[in-house]
């Protein structure tokens, strides 16, 4: 019977050694989201969180979210760029529970890979690391798991989880919109993490190389394709603050991800409301033309797609509009008038370009018109 090395699990594929100096390399990125309500600290089995703050609530009601990328960590890996898309992950999660009012109080984040590469798997929770700083919420816990033989050496999969809190008084939603209410549009930063199957696949049918210089776009299409998403979470906190919730404050949120801006809306929308939206109120940024152009998709598909320059919408009350803008322009994001929520049936169409968008998402509650049509540079 010929030799046979002893089987342990670093044999078998895993390396629990490379596991721990991942998480060495990560640990003071990730301490710095901490502040003094995080009592755990990096390694624990879980992690914890002060909620004192919160008995000084009258309602405190917790949101949760969980997300991922999708597969534009495809692309992440293409250019073997990694720190980015750690920024798509918390914006995808936090950003959703903002939308009720909510703040986020922790984080907690997950990595399947192939093969644990200390410096990759550092660099990805680095990325996450940085955006739960830049929102205020702490990352107390993760895990990454190695799978040897159900996915390959380079291949990573990400995914988080937040809970945030907030005041019963003070959520946000359908039940406080009303006709007369007006959409404020806080621009995207550019395709976010949303429709990336159709964006790969326009890529490989044109050919085009994502070292490509892009003109339109000032850089590499790689480089344009791997753009953090924007994040909304204190701008919209901001807005809470400045605005108020309800009477002619800050009513709803909605978060332009899958689906487009139209069947995102619609879900903030109670029955009996409806809202229309000028397709010119903002120029379409130049990746959106450029996808559309270089896939030559029909314009239906691709508001049903991707968020072309719209990451975020507050729906506010009439008298709110110009503090509104004037906030989230001090954030440092372009905002403006998206249009307005009328009386269901009083929006109506004209035929054309004109679509209404309705019970998507599984919400059957109000309607979004989409007029004109989309001004590109």
């Amino acid at each position: 019977m010929s030799e046979q090395t002893p089987l342990d699990y670093a044999a078998a594929g895993v390396d629990t050694a490379a596991g721990d100096l991942a998480v060495e390399l990560m640990k003071s990125a990730v301490s710095r989201t901490h502040d003094s309500t995080v009592l755990s600290a990096t390694g624990g089995f879980a992690g914890m969180v002060d909620a004192s703050a919160l008995l000084g609530m009258r309602r405190p009601l917790l949101a949760t979210s969980t997300d991922g990328v999708g597969t534009k960590i495809a692309i992440a890996q293409a250019l073997e760029v990694h720190d980015t898309i750690g920024q798509d992950l918390v914006g995808m999660v936090v950003d959703d529970i903002v939308v009720v009012g909510a703040r986020p109080v922790l984080m907690t984040d997950y990595i399947a890979c192939g093969k644990v590469v200390p410096e990759r798997i550092a660099a990805i929770v680095t990325g996450i690391a940085r955006a739960c700083e830049a929102v205020g919420c702490p990352l107390v816990g993760g895990e990454t798991a190695e799978h040897p033989g159900l996915m390959a050496p380079e291949d990573y999969d990400i995914a988080g989880a937040a809970t945030g809190v907030v005041d019963a008084d003070l959520v946000l939603g359908p039940d406080r919109v009303r006709a007369g209410d007006v959409l404020v549009a806080m621009a995207s930063s550019g395709l976010h993490s949303n429709g990336y199957s159709l964006v790969r696949r326009v890529v490989e049918l044109s050919g085009a190389d994502l070292g490509d210089r892009v003109d339109s776009f000032g850089r590499t299409l790689g480089e344009e394709l791997l753009e953090p998403t924007r994040l909304y979470t204190k701008v919209c906190l901001d807005l809470v603050g400045a605005l108020g919730v309800g009477e002619d404050g800050l009513h709803a949120l909605s978060h332009v991800t899958g689906g487009g801006l139209g069947a995102n809306l619609a879900r903030v929308l109670p029955r009996g409301l409806d809202a229309s939206v000028d397709r010119g109120s903002w120029v379409v940024p130049p990746v959106f033309d450029w996808v559309r152009r270089s896939g030559g998709i029909s314009w239906e598909a691709m508001e049903d797609s991707l968020n072309l320059g719209v990451g975020m919408v507050a729906v506010v009350g009439a008298a709110s509009v110009e503090r509104a803008l004037a906030t989230v322009s001090a954030a440092g994001i372009p905002a403006w008038v998206l249009g307005r929520v009328d009386e269901g049936g009083a929006v109506a169409s004209s035929g054309g370009d004109e679509r209404r968008v309705s019970g998507t998402k599984g919400v059957h509650g109000g309607s979004v018109e989409l007029r004109g049509s989309y001004l590109t540079e």
